[in-house]
């Protein structure tokens, strides 16, 4: 088996298979089938492939790399948008002021009381409908 290039060595020789970037090797290619293609993609999940593969190969003699961007997935924009809800929400604050009337005992029965009761209960089940979507589960299945 041969040995491991050094740095300077494995720079020697990209210099001399074509004028990389300044700094940088020339990329590698990998021809690979539909199947394999997809089959990778699964196994890496939301990674970029490339970072997958390199972990994969060099395990942790991986050089660390710039931040990786990558797009967020659906249910990262779901899950997103149910955060986003739930913070401009006035619904833990009204939650905690009819919690506080009935500690006291003094929680009437209004008309209004009784809207932003339903109104409550609405914003609960679209907060669970855009987590279950999140997840990737149907609402109204199982829990």
């Amino acid at each position: 088996m041969k040995a491991p290039e050094s740095k300077a060595s494995a720079a020697k020789s990209f210099a001399r298979a074509g004028k990389p970037k300044a700094g940088s090797p020339p990329p590698f290619s990998l021809r690979l089938t539909f199947e394999e293609r997809a089959a990778l993609d699964a196994m890496a999940g939301g990674r970029p492939l490339g970072a997958y593969i390199r972990d994969q190969l060099l395990g942790d003699k991986v050089s660390k790399r710039a931040s990786e961007r990558r797009k967020p997935r659906a249910d990262e924009v779901a899950l997103a948008r149910l955060l986003s809800a739930l913070g401009q929400s006035r619904l833990s604050s009204n939650l905690n002021q009819i919690a506080k009337a009935a500690h006291m005992g003094a929680l009437p029965v209004t008309p209004e009381l009784i809207d932003e009761l339903h109104e409550a209960c609405a914003d609960i089940e679209a907060m669970r409908d855009a987590l279950m979507a999140g997840l990737g589960l149907k609402p109204g299945g199982p829990p």
